[in-house]
């Protein structure tokens, strides 16, 4: 009996000890319950803020059909900022960066909630996307809030995007539509303050450009002040013809300082003025015009001044033989010819860019590819002033260089040229500072070149363009004459005094007897055949094998002097400068 009730004690407390344990693993107590309506609580998944993002981002992609800025941007026959994002990039790559940057007026919902009740976009959209298939930077202008200028634009943000070009070393691409973050007279008022003028981007701009780093820019509306600036320092810019002008100051501005009044911005700044002038490099019909000519442009382009041209496939033949080219040249001196045929003929079908069409017309001057590689062009137009370089045409050729030395494209140039153009508007227009300008170029540029006469090489600017690299690259056609001055004028300079006194004594017609046989014997004495004897000609080439002997060279270039080239632009031997 004794034995039973220790038992049933023993029980009883192996079952309170047990019951404690559990009261400490799973303690019973009810759990306070959160208050439905308690409003401080904020979701686990960060939902509010993502709903504030994805609310702000829709707002700055979708078009305000009231707005007076986007009514004005449709009225001039303009496409819309997030419009032409969708015309320029390759479907779906755009990513932007600073998505919902602007200004926000917000309102209070909660204890620690807020939500956005207005909200006006920066008007600079910017990002990354790509441009058949490669990887590019993106800035575009929205002229529809504020017309592009400070007080609506984030200096912080258009900084960030050109110091992003230089740290991922990817080409920048500006659609420039306004002022592109100017200045406006309004930012003194809002601030408070004015504001002593300061263009910071411009010291990351200088480096993109000497980096090699392609900048290419489109002027798709009135580019002013600040927005010029930004489409003219690019590598490469374009103008729409029907809605595009540039100026420093728009008509308002002009009319109260030069009493120039009721000017249009066409007036002011429109293709007429800027594509023929040599601020903005070439005319596009349109918009998407434009954006064509860009991707051109990029695609005979590295992505860096590190890096290689792109080559591509090519179908080609590097041996194809044109039997036109032995006649293209017109054996009568005085008869004219179609230069860009030439260029035409010889490099890869569909491959010839031209840069600068309109303005220094004498030159000609861009980009092509010959088996399948890239390589720029230079020649002379001479229907144009007789192919004498003036002073546009040096400044042209000039820029041209610039431009393939510090993408690492080397040159071929068809040469025909009777010298720098002379005359009164010649001297005005300072010639010989831009030809000399055009000279150190030549000489401070290390990018090969090759260097084919197919007809006239005179005085200074022919010396200069041939002998511009040591050892020189240079082959000529049957066509070829040249020497110190043409025979037009150099005879009567040569032989002044003989020529003079057989008219003196003689009369005028033994003078143009006279004339006549020095022209003949100079004629004779300046055969190509007798140059090449005296190897002043490496060699006189028939002009269907001129194809396939820049083809080679052009291949041996990309395989062995640009790879050495860019070590040596690496290890800082040499350093290329565009501006």
């Amino acid at each position: 009996m004794g034995d039973g009730g220790d038992s049933s004690s023993s029980s009883s407390k192996a079952k309170d000890r047990l019951a404690q344990v559990q009261q400490h693993v799973s303690p019973s107590s009810p759990k306070r319950r959160r208050r439905k309506d308690d409003k401080a609580e904020l979701p686990a998944d960060y939902s509010d803020i993502l709903g504030q993002i994805a609310t702000l981002q829709k707002i700055a992609v979708t078009p305000d059909l009231n707005n007076r800025g986007y009514v004005r941007q449709k009225k001039a026959g303009k496409l819309w900022v997030r419009e032409r994002i969708d015309a320029l990039l390759d479907k779906g790559s755009f990513r932007e960066v600073g998505s919902v940057s602007g200004t926000v007026k917000w309102k209070k919902v909660g204890d620690a909630r807020e939500e956005p009740i207005e909200y006006i976009p920066s008007n600079n959209v910017q990002g990354f996307g790509k441009l058949r298939g490669r990887t590019i930077l993106f800035t575009a202008d929205d002229y529809s809030i504020r017309a592009g200028h400070a007080d609506g634009a984030l200096m912080a943000k258009t900084m960030y995007i050109e110091e992003l070009a230089v740290a991922l070393k990817l080409p920048v691409v500006k659609l420039v539509d306004g002022s592109s973050g100017g200045g406006s007279v309004t930012t003194i008022r809002t601030a408070g303050w004015s504001y002593l003028p300061t263009v910071r981007t411009f010291n990351v701009v200088v480096k993109q450009l000497n980096m090699g780093i392609p900048n290419l820019g489109a002027v798709l509306g009135p580019a002013i002040g600040l927005g010029a600036a930004r489409v003219v320092s690019c590598h490469f810019s374009v103008m729409a013809a029907d809605v595009g002008s540039l100026f420093n100051a728009g008509p308002s501005v002009v009319a109260n300082a030069t009493f120039e009044e009721g000017l249009s911005f066409t007036d002011l700044g429109g293709p007429n003025m800027h594509c023929t002038n040599g601020t903005i490099d070439n005319l596009a019909a349109s918009e998407e015009e434009c954006f064509e000519q860009m991707r051109t442009v990029l695609s005979y382009l590295p992505n860096y001044g590190l890096q290689l041209p792109p080559v591509i496939a090519c179908d080609d033949p590097i041996d194809r033989v044109n039997p036109e080219l032995r006649t293209i040249i017109p054996r009568k001196r005085e008869r004219m010819y179609d230069a860009r045929k030439v260029i035409t003929t010889i490099v890869d079908t569909g491959s010839w860019f031209e840069i600068g069409r309109y303005w220094g017309t004498t030159a000609i001057c861009g980009l092509a590819r010959i088996g399948g590689r890239p390589v720029g062009i230079i020649t002379l137009d001479c229907e144009v002033n007789a192919g004498a370089i003036d002073a546009l045409g040096s400044q042209k050729l000039t820029r041209h260089l610039k431009f393939l030395d510090v993408f690492n494209i080397p040159l071929v140039q068809f040469i025909d040229i009777p010298g720098y153009a002379i005359g009164t508007v010649a001297e005005r227009t300072a010639t010989m500072r831009h030809g000399i300008s055009l000279a150190t170029t030549y000489h401070a540029t290390t990018m090969p070149v090759f260097s084919v006469v197919t007809r006239r090489s005179y005085g200074v600017a022919g010396g200069i363009m041939i002998s511009c690299r040591e050892p020189r690259f240079c082959v000529a056609w049957p066509s070829g004459e040249w020497g110190s001055l043409p025979l037009a004028g150099g005879i009567d300079v040569g032989h002044s005094f003989e020529l003079k006194e057989i008219e003196r004594k003689e009369g005028l017609e033994k003078r143009k007897e006279r004339y006549r046989e020095l022209d003949e014997e100079y004629r004779r004495l300046m055969n190509p055949v007798r140059t090449a004897n005296n190897f002043g000609v490496e060699e006189i080439i028939d002009p269907v094998e001129t194809r396939h002997l820049l083809a080679t060279w052009v291949k041996h270039v990309y395989e062995v002097l640009l790879p050495e080239r860019i070590m040596e632009r690496s290890a800082g031997k040499i350093s290329p400068m565009f501006y």
